[in-house]
């Protein structure tokens, strides 16, 4: 067997029940095939294999985890959840055991119940969730999946606002069959109808489909996550948007001023929209380098202060806070101001944390996450 063979992983039992409208072996498999494992009927006794009771629903998390921990079982009350079967631990007799309720002697027993991971790319540490599913739960599985793929680090509207309507969206969106690109190009759409609405003048409606734009935003990304439909592709476009738009947005709601009747003086525009553009170039500039210097840990989650900021750093959603309080006070041409000056208060902020971290990593501290 060639050394950097995948590692398998095999699926047992029968589940008759439906998550997020697709079948148990279906969607474990799509989750694992996403991660890298190749999936399987049974396992090769040549080969490593991860095995997995279809009786119950887990974090995605713990095949990460169970991948790098040969010779461990899952256990959730004591009953194995998943096993992570060397080759030269003889898969088939594992399997058997396994499948059986037989034992499993010799095997590093890891209780869902006590242990927890840090995870990078959703910025959170927290305790993973397994749980025996059946028809009659099928719904609380589905939450606590859509949860799991849920970041634990970024902004109050996010984290706080859309998480409800998103799940209900998210779970609407699987059963009709929809992929998470499908979902993406609707927001585009409405994203491009919010540039043209706030561009005329016509703030109302641009936030309205901005706002549709920005729960589907939180739609596409859980949808992948929660039915194993990531792709490089999907991962472009929805980042690509979410990178690319926001200074368009801005600039189309300065320009709209002229047509509302509260237009800027042409100089001081230039101005506020150089502040603006600049100063969200130079934030992401500072997050991408901090990043580089810094082992790819994300600048918001090195310390707990980052990670309560970035809940209100200046960036689409909480400047959108500021736009529509704003608007309700009928002042648009105030709220593009506000936007500004705040996205120089976030700018300082994460140029001296930079400087902090910098510092501290020249005096031989290591730079690590409170997370980890």
């Amino acid at each position: 067997m060639p050394a950097d063979a995948p590692l398998l992983f095999v699926p047992v039992g029968d589940s008759q029940t439906r998550l997020f409208g697709m079948d148990a072996r279906t969607r474990s498999c799509r989750l694992a095939t996403n991660l890298g494992f190749q999936c399987a009927e049974t396992v090769d006794n040549n080969q490593a294999a991860l095995v997995a009771s279809l009786a119950y629903a887990w974090d995605p998390a713990w095949l990460k985890a169970m991948r790098g921990r040969p010779r461990a079982v899952l256990t959730l009350g004591g009953e194995p959840v998943m096993v992570h079967v060397p080759a030269d631990g003889e898969p088939a007799k594992v399997l058997r055991a396994f499948a059986e309720g037989g034992d499993l002697t010799g095997y590093e027993q890891l209780p869902v119940e006590t242990t927890e991971l840090s995870y990078a790319d959703l910025r959170k540490r927290d305790r993973p969730f397994a749980m025996r599913v059946d028809t009659g739960n099928s719904r609380v599985a589905e939450r606590a999946a859509y949860d799991a793929s849920y970041k634990g680090v970024t902004d109050l509207l996010t984290l706080y606002l859309w998480r409800r309507p998103a799940f209900h969206l998210t779970r609407w969106a699987a059963q009709a069959g929809l992929t998470p690109n499908m979902i993406t190009s609707v927001g585009a759409v409405c994203c491009a109808l919010a540039f043209y609405f706030f561009w005329r003048g016509q703030y109302w409606p641009g936030v309205a489909t901005g706002f549709v734009f920005m729960v589907l935003d939180t739609v596409d990304g859980k949808l992948a996550r929660c039915t194993g439909a990531s792709s490089k592709w999907g991962n472009v476009f929805d980042h690509g948007i979410d990178l690319i738009h926001p200074p368009f947005w801005w600039w189309a709601w300065g320009h709209g001023l002229q047509a509302y009747g509260k237009p800027l003086e042409p100089v001081y525009w230039t101005m506020v929209l150089s502040a603006i553009v600049g100063g969200y170039v130079a934030q992401r500039a500072i997050e991408g380098a901090f990043m580089r210097r810094f082992g790819r840990m994300h600048i918001h989650v090195w310390r707990p202060i980052d990670s309560k900021f970035r809940l209100i750093t200046a960036r689409r959603n909480p400047n959108m806070v500021i736009l529509v309080a704003a608007l309700l006070a009928g002042r648009p041409d105030a709220g593009i101001v506000l936007v500004a000056w705040w996205t120089i208060v976030s700018l300082i902020f994460h140029a001296v944390r930079y400087a902090q971290a910098s510092e501290q990593a020249a005096r031989g501290q290591p730079i690590v996450s409170w997370l980890a």
